[in-house]
Parts: structure tokens; sequence; C-alpha cells
């Protein structure tokens, strides 16, 4: 009974410990002008990555070769691949150049996270405005653009999509839990 005791802490130790560092959802995002509707031609490329941890979104886009510096940057919501839909959150304050990068983190259950419109478009409140972004991003019906003078409607623009963990990944956390439950056993034998 003591052996299957120590066993089953050790396991619940190594869940525990390895549970947390992935409960984040990892969101991320191709911008091209491809991607714009209608297409813009533009050589410009970037790439946003959505970090949500609780109420906590993390923003980080990186950008290259747009024909002007930018001028805003945001997060549409909320439909399908292809359609345009009204700015949920802006990026504040974008880098007013034509190649650069941009961090941030910001609380989803804040009001001045988002536009007025959108709060009124998701029922009114911060909280709906954020149960809906969410359920956005979770379905891939989000999308991130930049915007400038040659192209106000938005140079680039890439679908928010949810990072699903590679096979490769959850093969090394099986492979650790097993080691650790294989540890486990020879020390109680011992």
């Amino acid at each position: 009974m003591f052996k299957r005791i120590v066993l089953t802490g050790s396991l619940v130790i190594a869940l525990a410990l390895v549970i947390p560092a992935h409960a984040d959802t990892i969101y991320s995002a191709v911008l091209l002008g491809s991607n714009e509707v209608p297409p813009t031609g533009s050589p410009a490329t970037g790439v946003g990555v959505f970090t949500l941890s609780g109420n906590m979104l993390t923003i980080a886009e990186t950008f290259t070769g747009l024909t002007a510096p930018a001028s805003a940057a945001h997060i549409h919501c909320c439909g399908p691949v292809g359609v345009n839909e009204m700015v949920a959150v802006p990026f504040t304050p974008f880098p007013n150049v034509t190649a650069g990068a941009f961090n941030t983190t910001v609380d989803l259950s804040l009001a001045s996270t988002y536009t007025a419109g959108f709060i009124t478009q998701e029922g009114g409140t911060a909280a709906l405005a954020e149960a809906g972004l969410i359920a956005s991003l979770n379905s891939g019906d989000a999308y991130a653009n930049i915007h400038d003078a040659n192209f106000p409607n938005g140079e680039i623009r890439g679908q928010i999509t949810q990072v699903t963990p590679e096979p490769a990944s959850l093969l090394l956390l099986g492979t650790g839990l097993i080691a650790t439950v294989q540890i486990a056993r020879k020390r109680i034998r011992a």
C-alpha cells in the first residue's frame, strides 16, 4: 500500500509540475497581403503570436516590408476567413515604421482593451466582449492586420488560429512521466 501511495504521489507531483507550463493557450497568425480582403499584392510579411493566460492576452507581432510606415494594427473580430470585421482590440501604441516589432499584454477583463463598437456588438459589457473574443480566437474567427497610408483598409492580414501541441511535444511529456514513474518504482523497490 505504501508503495502505491508513493508511486501515485510521484505521478501527481510530476503532472502538477508539467501541467501549469502548458496551461496557456497559444495562437498564431501569418500576415500577408494576399490574406487581405481584397488582396493587396503587398510584399510585406508579418507574424503574430498571441498567448492567452487567464484574462491576460500577450501580443507579439513582427513585420517587415510595409510600403509605408504603419498607421494602425489590431485584432478584428468576429467572422469567418474572407470577411472583413470590426476592430476589437487595437494595438497601441503601434510603431510607425515599415519593419519592426510590437509586444504588449492586455487585460481582456477591462473595457479599455476593446473598441466601444466591439463592446456594443458583443452585448455591452467587457465580460461579454472577452467571451466573444476568446470564442472567436478558439474558432479561428478573428484576424490581425496592419494598416498604413498606402493601404488604409489594411496592407497585411493573418487569420488567428490556435496552435496545437506537436506530437513530438506530447511524446516528450509522456516519456518524462514514464521515466518519473520508473525512477519512483526503482526507489520503492530499493
